[in-house]
């Protein structure tokens, strides 16, 4: 399916709906402020003013709205194949929980990801990266799991199943099975190195699911493949989804990170609740907890 993505001002966002006014369909995406389809083709504006067409005509219906086709795409140099990327988010916040991402993207995306702006998280503001995910989440083939502060504390700490490193090597490898399972076909597999590959693949041992395809873990790999660079944003997207939901569980804003405003939050959910709502809302084997423990006796 051909897909268009072109950046609109308030002027074409009004053409557009005045145009398209009578072929209008329903769309529940909180994140599209319209949507229509005309001769197979689909559109939708983005309440971030991206304008979306996806269909076989759509290149010749988005050149009414300003749209002027390239002749010819680069392909990103060295990934000129189908690949499958990772990624995890949430390993270094002390609130929220991990979210790891599998994605499988191929050359034929590559203009759509261009378009978007694709690219590490870490570049991104989080305005931008929950604009874009939707749009990522509906086009691309991918796996996210997401792991509960509480279900963490279950299985990572001393005396419990995993470590730190442990359990990403559980929830990376079982994102790219449940990828494979569908039926990609990845000429190369590419995980952001969280550790060496030795100690990957002695962890490996532990999991019950496995795979035949060579793995590969590089530092920084969200800067210099795109597949991981999509991972990265759609698990960006669900840890702050996951923190926005806990935070209004609580009733207290719950900030990203591990530093001292991390402390002193979770000192007041201690005060107000007891450790109930730590063991549910973030992560206690780091030294935070120690850390609002001390503030509360203060």
């Amino acid at each position: 399916m051909n897909t268009i993505v072109i950046q609109t001002d308030k002027a074409l966002q009004e053409k557009v709906k005045k145009d398209l006014g009578s072929h209008q369909i329903s769309n529940n995406n909180q994140y599209v402020a319209f949507a229509a389809k005309i001769q197979g083709v689909t559109i939708l504006l983005y309440t971030s003013g991206k304008l979306v067409f996806q269909g076989s005509g759509a290149s010749k219906l988005a050149e009414n709205y300003g749209y002027q086709a390239e002749e010819s795409v680069d392909e990103p140099s060295g990934q000129n194949f189908p690949m499958i990327g990772t990624d995890e988010v949430g390993n270094g916040s002390y609130f929220g929980g991990l979210a790891v991402v599998a994605s499988f993207v191929t050359p034929s995306d590559y203009a759509l990801l261009r378009q978007l702006g694709v690219g590490d998280s870490k570049t991104l503001t989080d305005t931008k990266i929950r604009q874009i995910a939707p749009i990522l989440e509906e086009k691309i083939p991918h796996k996210a799991l997401l792991l509960s502060p509480k279900k963490y504390n279950e299985v990572v700490g001393p005396g419990k199943r995993h470590n730190a490193v442990s359990v990403k090597v559980a929830l990376h490898n079982q994102a790219i099975y449940l990828l494979l399972q569908d039926g990609s076909k990845p000429e190369k597999i590419v995980i952001d190195a969280f550790t060496s590959l030795p100690n990957y693949q002695k962890y490996l041992k532990q999991e019950r699911n496995h795979f035949d395809n060579p793995l590969s873990l590089e530092e920084k790999a969200e800067g210099k493949y795109l597949a991981v660079a999509v991972s990265s944003i759609i698990a960006r997207n669900l840890f702050l989804e996951n923190l926005d939901k806990l935070s209004q569980e609580t009733g207290y804003t719950l900030p990203s990170g591990a530093g001292a405003k991390s402390d002193k939050v979770a000192s007041q959910l201690l005060a107000a609740y007891g450790m109930s709502a730590l063991e549910h809302t973030a992560k206690l084997h780091f030294a935070n907890t120690k850390k609002a423990q001390a503030l509360l006796k203060k």
